[in-house]
Formats: structure tokens, C-alpha cells, sequence
């Protein structure tokens, strides 16, 4: 069965145009995201782990290595299978840091650029053989099904030029796919559901040859195990590879590829949210390694029992061609083609990351004055463009010596050497640069003499000065070479680790990396103020435009203004820029341009623990958490609230006053919301509380008792306590704990109970004075009435009248302070009938002798006949106290109306003013004990009060109505309803 170039090249081009276009709607938004960010786009996108080499080597391997074979997906399941505990920390990481590539985490977590350097090599290095791998099996698999109706092929020499053309345009429909859809800034969202998309292609495809070996070519299981019966030798192919020990080599290195190659990194830990979807990873791709594993023996047994003319890793095509099915032919074409493709595009997405962030950017400086983002998108297409011809020259100078296993394990050996340093991330913090170095160092020397130079050169044997035999090198070799070069990476890493000391920023990047991280983190001081200071600095290395953008972006990213000044949002914000710039240009590269422009204090830096950090970071884990930690995270909840529904005002502080806790009652007294204060220096908040604070701060003093303060014009006291808290990280560092005690009403009270102490004074002195004045004035009394009887002269007797006049007036005002200094009775049955106008004159007399006040007219209109049931002095208190609060609110020669209506139950009367009225915020809390609206020292606060009070007990209500005079808007009317004399007695 031959097809035509013409057709097969169609359907290459279609299928690889059906990419273009999958991706090209996910970007439109034309699909829904509930497709393109649903786990199982994430979970089908993983399979570009499945590369060629799993849908045409993998039988191969099982063909020489029997059961061993099986070592590629249960070493890469496992490992996903502990995913919450192997891979869930570094998608964290790579989430936290905008890291994309495996050389970026190793940056980080070393702080060296060597580092990204030297691994940015070796996975140049390791990837050509797989990039080449993809290559040879398209154009290999194109040749099959074009050239010859025998599906024989030529693994050299004739057919290669044609075999050359096919692979060159393949690479360049690749690399224009890839310039399209990975090589923006954004997360490639359209490339992720394409790669899902193709590992649907290929697993169905894979599955689809897989039944037909069994149901079409054996007629069903029992069929296979019948013909497994007859020919026994195949199962012990597949049994003895294993007793050699080369399986076990195998599973070492396949566990290693599912973290370390750059593709599975960019897929599965960059550009998809492992984390979120953790629980679900852990049995799904597994089971999509499952799917991909079963058609893989009984693929090798049809071809065995078809006799394909081919090499073993191409039956997976040869079947569907021996079993004369065009259709299925076609598909499994479209499977290796489908697999070939996502592997090649995020490789070469992945090394151009690396190489630009690596290797260019930190020896090529960017023009400022131009756009940055135009030129990073361009470098990153050149650098695009030239790995996919790297990957092509490569193939072309192996001119197809080599199967696909034997390529695939060229690269998974090199990738293995990155496991040492990338295990140590998150569990080893001792690891450090010199170790990496020197062990990544010596392992990919001993790759490349043992495998990738004999490739290349065709030596089976090196000569060295050191050997008194040549050492065989080569393919043959592989497990040898993987054993002796990992086992020397590991050993010098942790040697060399052990013997030298980490750096101080290593020490911190290793802590911030460890699994432990969550209790590590610390506080560092910025040196800008504000974050308009962070498009300042940063527009002399980006430029204005580009600084300007960064800055906004990160501010929209977490919901922040420019105002912003803030200590702990400052941090945050330079995190975020740092994180954006290192998926823009590198971790390196970002880390150095805020290092140098918007560095961290040297004094005072990591002087205490950031409390911010830990609460958010256990906020967005805390559904993550289980046993003793899920169970420390809720008693650290309990005592949290219990602080901040505590009702004393708490708050804490750092060592340099930046604010780390402002519970609710803190909130309340300063009406200062939390999350406006929360990670700001206290010197920051307004006053009064800021001198309050920051002097309390400064002093030696653990107390200041009621200290006065103005709110809102009115005088408050606080009472303050404070406590020093020794910090977690370095000893000697402690941050303060401040409670307030609101005092104002305790203060207040002490100070009425004070002046009605006073009171209560002057009244027994006026009454004693009153006492001793009346027989003085009784002896006056008694004199002029004499001058009356003694004399006849007009003028004398005139005088007498007088005196007599003036000796009663002064015994009126007597009598009325003694009756006013009695308390009265509380008791209802001591109530007795009250005359309501007697009351109020009695109050008007008394209060016309205050000539300092407003000199009012009082009109007392109260009807002679309006009698209640009452206690006289009590109900002089009203009036006095009412009298007296419309006087003071009126203006002078204002006038005071006083008048009464009544029914057949009740007697009401009102007193209006002439004054501003009362503001209607007020109504309701002027009868609060110590409110008043009076100037301080006018007023105590007390007066309404007590009318309330003794209105209640008389069984009687109050009413306000302000303004009384709706055409001016002015005046209060106080009505005040009592019971009737009769009826309060019955």
C-alpha cells in the first residue's frame, strides 16, 4: 500500500494547520474557558511527554528490553503520583517567581548564573538527540508510506536527500508555529489546548492500533493468549532483558526525564497551575500513561506475527499497513506526526528561554529608548528559528545511524544529571553553587565522551593516557555510562557542597526554597517611598515607557493605586515586578535590575519575620493543609480572632514600626480600618494617634495612664500598655505589642461625680448661709415695720415700704435655696399634687439670679389648673434644667415660651426656645449620660439625663421637635406629658 508525496504531505499540512487553528481560537477566545482551563486540558497537555519516541520507540525498547520497557511510564507515573509531595514545591516555586524553565529555578535557588549557564548547556546538548529523535521518525515514517509499495526503509543512503527535504520543511512549518503561538510574553494559552488537542490525537491513535493488533490480526485476548502459547520465545524476550539489571537503569532515568526535561517543565509546572489541580494530576495522567502502555506489547506481537519489514520501533506504522486498512494507516501516521510535533515545540520553546535568558541577555544590553518588549519578542523568535535548525543540522550529521531508542536515551542520560541539584531545591538546602557546578560539570563530560561524541564521530573506544586498555564507549554502553556519570554528579555535588560554604543569598534562597518555607520568610526595608518611585528607577534600565507599563501591570495584578506607600504593598509590588521581569527576560537578568535599582536596605534588613507574607501564603494553602498541620493552622486561626475580636485595642508592631496586626476595637477607637494601617509604618497614620503612638513607642515607659487626646473636638483619654516580643529569627530583635484603653467615660464620671460632690457642697453651704442670713434679714424685717409706727414722715415711711419690699424678696430667694438644696422623694407614694406653673416660676426665680447668662424673656403661659401627681422639687429640676438649656440656646433678649394643654387623662406642657435648634444626628443621644454639645467645661451632660430620668418615674414621656419654627428653621420645643393629679392617684 503506497501513497502519494502529495497526499501525504496534504495530510501532514492539514493536521498541522488544524493546530494553527485550534490555538489560534483558543487566543480569539473562541473557545470556552471552561474548556481551556478544565483539568483535563491541563491533564492531556502533560502528554507531550509522549513524544515519537513513545508512539514508534517504545516498542523498540520493549523489543530489546522486554518488560523493561515498561520502566518509561512507571517511573514518570510515580513520580506524578506523589506529585502533592515531588512536583507540587517547584510548580509552587515556578508559580511564586514567574519561573518557566528548569535553569530559571536553578538560578534561584543557587543565586548563581553560572548556574542557568551551564544548564542552559547541557539541555542544548541533551535536547538535540530528542529534537532529532522527532525528525527521523516524521521524515522516516513519510519515506515508509511514499517511497516503496514494500514498507521496507533504507535507514542510510538511498532516499536520504528526499528524506532531508520532507524533514527541513517539517522544521520550518514548526518553527513558524512555534514564532506564532509560544514566542509572546503571555501564558500560552492557545499553545496548551493545541498540545492537549495533539495528545488526544496520538493516545487514540495509539489505542486504535493497539485493538486491531489484538481483535483484527489474533481475533480477540484468548486468540493472543493462544498464539503466545505457540510461540513461547516471545515471552521470554520479555522476560530476560530483565535479569541483566538494565531495567533498573531504565526506571532511574525515566524517573528523571518526567521533572527534568525542559519540555515536561514548561508544560507541567510553568505554564499550567499544578498546584490547583494537584489532587487530580496524581491518578489522571498516570491513567493516560496506562492508555499510552497497554497497546505497546501486543503492537510488538503483531508485527512479529505480520512479519513487518521493518524495524521494530516503526510497527506501530507497519501493522495498519500489512493489515491493508488506509484509514488506520492514516491515523497512525497522524498519531507519530501528532506526537512528534507538541514534543518539538515546546522543546524549542523551552531552549529558547534559556539560551535568550542565559546566555544573550546577560551579555547583551537592550536600548532602553526603544521598545523592549519588540525586541525580546524578535530575539526570541531568532533564537526559535535557530534551535529548530539546530535540531535539523543535528539529524542531518547522524544521517540516521541510530534508532529512536537509542537517540532517546542520549538525551534522557544528559537530563538525568539535573536530578541531584533539582532533588536538593526543596529538600536538601545544603546544596549549594560550587557543588552544582563541579558535579553537573563532571557528569555531562562523561555523557558526552561516553555517548554523544561517539555518536557524532563513530569511535567505540577512547584512549586515555590514565587506562592501560581503550574503554569502550558508545550506545552499546549506555547503562554504564548513566550509572558511572550520575553516580560522579551526585557525589561531587554533595562533596563539594559539604566542603564549602553557601553564600548569605544562598543561605536565604534556600530557605525560601525548602519545603519548611511557609515559617522562613522575613521582612526587608525598601528604600523608595512610594510606588511612583519604582517607575523612577526602574525607567533608566527598561526606559520610561517600558517601567511605566511593568509598574501598572503589577499594581493591577494585586489591586493596589499609585498612591500607594505602604511598607509591606511596597514589597509585594517590587515581588511582582521582579516575578513579571523574570518571565519577561530571565530570572538573572530580573533579579540583577532590581538588585541594583530597587534594592533592599543593608541596615536593618531580615530583622524580623513578615508576618503579611505568612498569613497570605497560609490563606491560599490552607486547603492543602492536613493533620498536624491543618490542626496548628486552626488553633494559629483561633488565637488570631480571638485578637482581633478582642475588645481592647490591640496592635503590633515591628522593629522598624512598620504595623504587623490592627485588631477591630483598634479599628473602632482610631476609626482607622485594619487594612488601610496593616503593613504601613506607624509614623504613617493620622494624628492624633500617630504622636500618641510613636511618643509611647520611644519612651522607656511600659504605661501611660490617661493620656488626653482631641477627637473630633471633643477631649478623650487613653490608657496605654505595652510589651516587647522577642523575634523568631535573630536573637536580640524584638518587635512591640501596644493595648489602648479607651478611659473617656470612667474619666468622665469621676470628674461629674466630682462636681456633684461639689454641688452637693454648695447646696448644704447655701443652705447653712440661707439659715444664718434669714434672722438678720428677720431683724431688718422688724426695724422698718417699726420706723412705720414711730414716724409720719412720708419719706421715712416710703423708706420702710421699701426695706420691707427688699426683706421679702430676699426671704423668697432664701426659702427657694433651701427647698432647692431637699433631693425630694423617689417614692410614688409620697407623690403629692404639683402645681405646674408654681414649679415653673419657682425655676424662673431661680434662674434670673445667673446675671452672667443670656438675659431671656421666659413667658410662662402654663395654666394655673395644670396639676400632676409628682415630687415639687423633682419637677423643679425639670424645669430648671430645661429652662436653663433654652436660655443658653437662645439668643439675648430672646424669648422662652412656656405653655400647657390638657385632656381628660393627662396634663402635656412644652418650653420653646428662639435658638439654632438641635442637629438631627443629635436627637437620639442627647439624653445619653455626659453627650453635650456645650463647649468643655460648659457643660457636664447630665441634664437631659436626669429630665429623662425624672419623667420616667413620674410615668410620663418626652418629645423634641427641632426646628419648632419650620418657616425660620430655628427653635426647639421640648413636650413633656405627665399623668393628671387624680388619675395618677388612682
Amino acid at each position: 500500500m503506497t501513497f502519494e508525496l502529495t497526499h501525504v504531505a496534504l495530510i501532514g499540512i492539514i493536521y498541522l494547520l488544524s493546530l494553527f487553528g485550534i490555538a489560534w481560537i483558543t487566543e480569539r477566545g473562541w473557545i470556552p474557558e471552561s474548556v481551556t482551563s478544565h483539568p483535563i486540558t491541563y491533564i492531556l497537555s502533560l502528554g507531550i511527554f509522549a513524544s515519537a519516541w513513545v508512539f514508534y520507540g517504545v516498542i523498540d525498547l520493549a523489543f530489546s528490553y522486554g518488560y523493561g520497557a515498561l520502566a518509561y511510564f512507571l517511573g514518570t507515573g510515580a513520580l506524578f503520583l506523589f506529585a502533592p509531595v515531588a512536583l507540587a514545591p517547584l510548580a509552587e516555586l515556578a508559580r511564586r517567581h514567574q519561573v518557566h524553565t528548569l535553569a530559571d529555578l536553578l538560578v534561584f535557588r543557587y543565586h548563581s548564573h553560572g548556574v542557568g549557564a551551564l544548564t542552559t548547556l547541557g539541555m542544548l546538548c541533551g535536547m538535540l538527540p530528542l529534537m532529532a529523535l522527532q525528525i527521523q521518525a516524521i521524515a522516516d515514517t513519510m519515506h515508509i508510506l511514499t517511497v516503496s509499495s514494500n514498507p521496507s526503509l533504507p535507514l542510510e543512503g538511498t532516499g536520504l536527500t528526499f528524506k532531508d527535504v520532507m524533514a527541513l520543511c517539517y522544521c520550518v512549518i514548526l518553527a513558524a508555529f512555534t514564532i506564532l503561538f509560544g514566542s509572546n510574553r503571555e501564558q500560552h494559552r492557545g499553545l496548551i489546548t493545541a498540545m492537549a488537542f495533539e495528545s488526544l490525537i496520538k493516545v487514540c491513535a495509539l489505542c486504535a492500533v493497539g485493538l486491531v493488533a489484538v481483535y483484527g490480526i489474533f481475533g480477540g485476548m484468548e486468540g493472543l493468549d493462544n498464539w503466545l502459547a505457540e510461540h513461547p520465545e516471545n515471552l521470554a524476550l520479555l522476560h530476560t532483558p530483565i535479569r541483566d539489571g538494565s531495567a533498573h537503569t531504565l526506571l532511574l532515568v525515566f524517573v528523571a526525564t518526567a521533572v527534568t526535561m525542559p519540555h515536561i517543565f514548561q508544560m507541567g509546572l510553568a505554564e499550567t497551575p499544578l498546584m490547583r489541580n494537584s489532587h487530580i494530576v496524581t491518578w489522571a495522567f498516570p491513567l493516560f500513561l496506562l492508555l499510552m502502555a497497554l497497546p505497546v506489547f501486543p503492537i510488538l506481537w503483531a508485527g512479529f506475527e505480520l512479519a513487518v519489514p521493518l524495524p521494530a520501533q516503526y510497527f506501530t506504522l507497519g501493522v495498519p499497513i500489512l493489515f491493508e486498512s488506509p484509514s488506520l494507516t492514516v491515523l497512525a501516521f497522524i498519531g507519530g506526526l501528532s506526537a512528534a510535533t507538541g514534543a518539538m515545540i515546546v522543546i524549542t520553546l523551552a531552549l529558547a528561554t534559556m539560551v535568550m535568558n542565559h546566555w544573550l541577555l546577560p551579555s547583551v544590553s537592550l536600548r532602553a529608548r526603544h521598545d523592549i518588549y519588540r525586541q525580546l519578542l524578535w530575539l526570541r523568535r531568532i533564537l526559535i528559528a535557530a534551535i529548530f535548525f539546530g535540531g535539523y543540522l543535528f539529524y542531518w550529521i547522524l544521517d540516521s545511524r541510530y534508532s529512536l531508542t537509542n537517540l532517546a536515551l542520549m538525551a534522557f542520560i544528559e537530563t538525568l544529571q539535573f536530578l541531584p541539584c533539582t532533588f536538593a531545591i526543596t529538600f536538601w538546602a545544603r546544596g549549594n553553587r560550587r557543588g552544582v557546578i563541579a558535579g553537573l560539570s563532571v557528569g555531562t563530560l562523561i555523557w558526552a565522551f561516553g555517548l554523544l561524541i561517539p555518536a557524532l564521530t563513530g569511535i567505540n573506544a577512547l584512549d586515555l593516557p590514565l587506562f592501560a586498555e581503550p574503554i569502550p564507549v558508545g550506545n552499546d554502553y549506555w547503562s554504564q555510562v548513566a550509572l558511572l556519570s550520575l553516580g560522579a554528579n551526585t557525589l561531587i555535588f554533595i562533596g563539594v557542597s559539604l566542603i564549602t560554604r553557601q553564600t548569605d543569598d544562598e543561605q536565604y534562597n534556600a530557605d525560601q526554597c525548602a519545603a519548611d518555607e511557609i515559617s522562613h520568610p522575613v521582612r526587608q526595608a525598601l528604600d523608595v517611598n512610594s510606588a511612583a518611585d519604582f517607575k523612577t528607577r526602574l525607567a533608566r534600565p527598561l526606559g520610561k515607557v517600558t517601567a511605566s507599563r511593568e509598574v501598572e501591570i503589577a499594581l493591577n495584578e494585586l489591586g493596589l493605586a499609585m498612591s500607594e506607600r505602604r511598607p509591606y504593598a511596597l514589597r509585594r509590588l517590587r515581588d511582582q515586578i521582579e516575578g513579571n521581569l523574570s518571565s519577561l527576560m530571565g530570572i538573572h537578568v530580573a533579579s540583577e535590575i532590581m538588585d541594583k535599582y530597587i534594592p533592599f536596605q543593608e541596615a536593618e534588613t531580615r530583622d524580623g519575620v513578615d508576618i503579611n507574607l505568612i498569613e497570605s501564603r497560609l490563606a491560599q494553602t490552607r486547603d492543602h493543609l492536613t493533620g498536624m498541620a491543618a490542626e496548628l493552622n486552626n488553633l494559629r486561626l483561633y488565637h488570631r480572632k480571638t485578637l482581633e475580636e478582642l475588645p481592647m485595642a490591640v496592635c503590633s508592631l515591628g522593629l522598624d514600626r512598620e504595623i504587623l496586626m490592627w485588631n477591630h476595637a483598634m479599628s473602632r477607637l482610631t476609626n482607622t480600618p485594619g487594612e488601610d494601617v496593616i503593613g504601613s509604618y506607624l509614623e504613617d497614620i493620622a494624628e492624633p494617634w500617630c504622636s500618641l503612638l510613636v511618643d509611647f513607642c520611644n519612651s522607656s515607659e511600659a504605661h501611660y495612664y490617661r493620656r488626653e487626646i482631641d477627637l473630633n473636638s471633643r477631649p478623650h483619654w487613653v490608657s496605654l500598655h505595652k510589651a516587647a516580643i522577642e523575634g523568631t529569627i535573630n536573637a536580640g530583635v524584638y518587635d512591640q505589642v501596644i493595648l489602648l484603653e479607651d478611659v473617656t467615660e470612667t474619666q468622665l464620671l469621676e470628674q461629674e461625680l466630682v462636681h456633684s460632690e461639689r454641688l452637693a457642697s454648695v447646696g448644704r453651704l447655701a443652705a447653712g448661709v440661707a439659715h444664718e442670713i434669714g434672722n438678720p434679714i428677720t431683724g431688718i424685717a422688724c426695724l422698718a415695720q417699726n420706723l412705720r409706727y414711730e414716724s409720719e414722715n412720708p419719706e421715712i415711711l416710703e423708706t420702710a415700704e421699701q426695706i420691707l419690699s427688699q426683706t421679702d424678696r430676699v426671704s423668697r430667694i432664701v426659702q427657694s435655696l433651701m427647698s432647692f438644696s431637699h433631693t425630694g422623694s423617689n417614692r410614688k407614694s409620697d407623690f403629692h399634687a404639683v402645681v405646674l406653673r408654681n414649679c415653673a416660676n419657682e425655676a424662673i426665680s431661680l434662674l434670673s439670679l445667673q446675671k452672667d447668662r443670656n438675659q431671656v424673656l421666659f413667658i410662662n403661659d402654663i395654666a394655673s389648673n395644670a396639676i400632676v401627681a409628682g415630687d415639687t422639687q423633682r419637677m423643679i429640676q425639670v424645669f430648671i434644667n430645661l429652662l436653663s438649656n433654652a436660655r443658653d440656646a437662645s439668643p439675648e433678649q430672646g424669648r422662652v415660651m412656656l405653655a400647657s394643654e390638657e385632656d381628660e387623662y393627662s396634663i402635656t406642657f412644652s418650653i420653646t426656645d428662639e435658638g439654632p435648634g438641635i442637629p438631627p444626628e443629635h436627637i437620639e443621644q442627647i439624653f445619653e449620660p455626659f453627650f453635650t454639645t456645650k463647649d468643655p467645661g460648659e457643660g457636664t451632660g447630665l441634664g437631659l439625663a436626669m429630665v429623662y430620668s425624672i419623667v420616667d418615674d413620674h410615668g410620663g414621656f418626652l418629645e423634641i421637635i427641632s426646628p419648632a419654627d419650620t418657616v425660620h428653621s430655628r427653635g426647639a420645643k421640648f413636650i413633656i406629658k405627665l399623668p393628671r393629679y387624680l388619675d395618677a392617684l388612682e
